[in-house]
Order: structure tokens, then sequence, then C-alpha cells
């Protein structure tokens, strides 16, 4: 018997000890469950960013130096932060940008896309970088007529078309609902920039694009015109992909360093200071002449810009602002020819007749090129292409002045966002007479470089051998 019993409680203990163990198994298990790596931890240990770019002007295009745009440039720099490549993916549509955001290899889409209440039910928005303003944009001939609208009531009976699947269908909807009569066709075949060409044409009567995309193509549509806000500021945001709250934090920070050490404030001004510049008259006097007067000249800028490796459109946008392309131009102080050469400056450079054009071009491109070299090493990327334009209008001296004075105030002596605002100081007593070479009409060189780039810009945009949409 008492074998019996020491065979049933040892067997029971056996059990007991077995349930026990596979509990504990159970019980512990998970803590040994390799757990998937963040999204953002997977783009660090593959160095790629796959970021789906619009592919227009605002955002994502190729031009003379490579892919450029605002939000290229913006998100470039935040790659280079987390150490990884863009692997970049476009769409020609905002329509086409939201259906590609929904692969689940994208991690961010790039579009100019306004942060809406109903998108945000939709999708998982990152950091705001831009605030715009929906813009109704119409036809200039239809300026000063009965038909042209001033409010949203005026636009009954226009012929009016905005992009599929936009903040802009949005708001026509709303506005809809609420009893305005307004006849709007919505397409997937037409981009904003494509509706506003539309409009410059008259093929339309009106479309709507945000405010900065309407300043940036005003430039290469003279043709169109503001005639009212149609909505309340807004703030465009990046769509990341779902599940990536640690990219998301990461970003956030990220660009609130980019905007306290000033780096968004300079992109900024880079590509959008010059939609200030829009005159209408000289805009369209500019394109009349890129079909008059360019074609005559155009060889010689490439030529000079294969010798000097300066792009041939920035070499004729400087003979524009110099002279509108007239080989024959003379200032009252005696610089002449399409480059506006001194006499001086002719004779170092080895120009023997002024007004021969491919003389005056080489000419001044190697007067460019020299003073280019004579900036100072610390001037970095686009800013010592601007500090030498501003010194072949100024002089190298005034710049070096200048720089000083930028220190002197705690800006940066090495970025021309700073230094255009520093500039403008030289004519002002207090400041030039504490400077080596004294007084200097400081505003003359921020208008010259700001003027020159936008008519680089327009002529990049005209020319479709320099500016290529890129294939997907």
């Amino acid at each position: 018997m008492d074998k019996y019993i020491r065979f049933i409680l040892f067997a029971l203990f056996g059990i007991s000890f077995f349930i026990f163990g596979w509990l504990s198994h159970s019980a512990y298990s998970p803590v040994h469950k390799i757990e998937k790596p963040s999204l953002f931890t997977q783009i660090k240990k593959s160095k790629k960013l796959n970021v789906v770019f619009l592919n227009a002007p605002s955002t994502y295009y190729i031009g003379t130096d490579g892919a450029q745009g605002f939000e290229y440039d913006l998100l470039s720099a935040y790659a280079k932060h987390l150490g990884v490549d863009l692997n970049i993916t476009t769409a020609n549509t905002v329509k086409e940008a939201i259906a590609l955001s929904k692969n689940p290899n994208i991690h961010i889409t790039s579009a100019a896309l306004a942060k809406t209440h109903k998108r945000e039910k939709t999708f998982n928005f990152g950091p705001s970088y831009f605030e715009v303003q929906e813009q109704v944009i119409c036809h200039r001939g239809m300026l000063g007529s009965s038909k042209f609208p001033r409010d949203v009531e005026d636009l009954a009976g226009l012929k009016i078309t905005v992009g599929e699947g936009t903040s802009y269908q949005e708001t026509i909807e709303a506005l809809q609902e609420d009893g305005f009569e307004i006849n709007a066709t919505y397409t997937s075949d037409y981009s904003t920039e494509e509706l506003l060409a539309q409009v410059a044409h008259h093929e339309i009567d009106c479309t709507i694009a945000d405010s900065n995309i309407y300043a940036i193509n005003l430039r290469y549509f003279p043709e169109i015109a503001l005639a009212f806000a149609i909505s309340p500021r807004e703030q465009l945001a990046w769509v990341l992909a779902p599940d990536s709250k640690e990219l998301e934090a990461d970003m956030y920070s990220w660009l609130n360093e980019f905007n306290q050490n000033g780096s968004m404030a300079q992109l900024k001004d880079h590509y959008y200071s010059y939609v200030l510049l829009f005159d209408y008259y000289n805009t369209k006097m500019f394109y009349k002449r890129i079909k008059s007067r360019l074609p005559k000249y155009k060889k010689y800028f490439i030529e000079a810009s294969k010798k000097y490796t300066i792009p041939w459109t920035l070499l004729a946008a400087i003979s524009y602002q110099e002279s509108h392309w007239n080989p024959k131009a003379k200032s009252f102080t005696g610089v002449r020819g399409l480059m506006m050469l001194t006499r001086k400056t002719a004779k170092i450079l080895g120009v023997k007749n002024r007004l021969n054009p491919k003389q005056s071009v080489m000419g001044g491109t190697r007067h460019i090129k020299s003073m280019l070299n004579l900036v100072p090493k610390g001037v970095q990327g686009e800013n010592r292409m601007k500090f030498a334009l501003a010194a072949y209008n100024i002089g190298m001296g005034h710049i070096h002045d200048a720089r000083t004075l930028a220190k002197k105030i705690g800006l940066d002596q090495n970025v021309w966002n700073d230094l255009k605002v520093v500039l403008p100081l030289l004519s002002q007593k207090a400041y030039y007479k504490t400077l080596k070479h004294g007084y200097a009409r400081g505003s003359e060189p921020v208008k010259y470089v700001d003027s020159i780039y936008n008519y680089r810009d327009i002529l990049e945009n005209h020319y479709e051998d320099v500016k290529k949409v890129p294939k997907k």
C-alpha cells in the first residue's frame, strides 16, 4: 500500500513539474520572440529613403544641374541628415501621387499636398513645411471685363477645370454643397501647371492653384492673373507610410533645426525670391526677345559655357540683364556690347572689339569665371555664383566689405541670403564709413542677382533641351 501511495505521489509530482514547466515557458516565450524592426530602423539599415515626388516646378524636376525643386532639396537635406540615399518615384498628377503613396514600399510622398480635414482622416501626415492659400487664377485678358471674377459668386458661368483628387476639388465641392453655382470639371489627365498653361492660352477661363505654385508659374505664363483667394491659409505636409511614428518624430526634430539654423530661409530665398520681380510688360518683352534676338547669339553662349563650365542659360540671362541682347548697347558710362564691358576690362580680357557678339560673350564669361575664382573658399554651392555675379556688378572689394559687416552683426558671411541683407547697408554712412572700400549702391547687386536668376529660370523652362522630364 505504501508503495502504491508513493507511486501515485511520485506520478503527481512529475505531472505537476511538467505542467509548471509548460506554463512557465508559455508565460515567458513572448519575451524571446524576434520583434520586427521599425520603419525608421529599416530605412537607416537599407540606406534608402523611398520617396514619391510630383514632377512639377514647386516639387521636383530635372534642370540644367540635374534634379532640383523646393521639396526635392528639402528632402535631400533630410536624407543627408539620415545618411541615406533618395530612391525616387515620380508622379505626373496629384491623383497619381496619392495612388503611389499606398505602395507598402513607399516611405514618403511629396506632392505639395495640403493637410485638409478630409485627407487627415485617410493619410498619415508628417510635419508641415510650407504655408499656402488656394487662389482662383484666370486669363489676364478677362481683366477689366465683367467676366473676370472677384468672388465666389462670380464663378457662375465660367469654364473652370481643376485636378481630380486635389484639395481644389474638395474646396469646390464644399462650396457647391453651400449652394454656390460653380460648373467645374475635374481631370486626372493634367497637372496644375498644365492647367495654368491652358488658362494662359485661354482654353479654359480659370483654375485653382496654391499661392506658391501660382507665384512660380507666373514667370512662365504671363497671361495668367490672380482673381481672388478661395481658401484660408493651409499647411503643406508630406504623407508618411503607416506605422512610422519614429520617422515622424525624427522629421519634426530635424525640420525644427533646419528652420532654426536658417537653412529653410535660404532654400525659400533660392526658389521664391524672384517671384517678387514679376513685371508683365518686361516679362512679355523677354519672351518676345527669346524668339527674336536670342537665336542669333545662343551659339556663343553655348560655346562659352563649354569652355568655362558655366550654364549657358545663366550666361544668356546675364547678357539679357546687361544689354537685352543688343550687341550695340551702350550706357552713359561707356560700357558696351552684349556683356556691357568697360574699355579697361575689355583690354585686360583681350577683347579687341566690344561690339563683336562672340568676343563680348567670351570676354564677359571669362571675367565672370575670374570673379568666381576670387570668391572666398568658405562660400559653397550656388552661393559662389551669386557672390561672383554681385562682384561682377559692384566689384569684389565691396563684397569683401559686406562679408566683414555680416560677420560683425552676427550674420553668415558665406551665405547669399544673409549677404543680400547686408549689401544695402553699404549705402548708409553709419556703416560704410568703417569699411575699407567705402560707399556703394548696395541694393543694386541684390536686384541684379535676383533678376538674372529669374531670367535663367524662364529660359530653362522655355527650352526643352535643358528641362527634361524624367522617365518613370
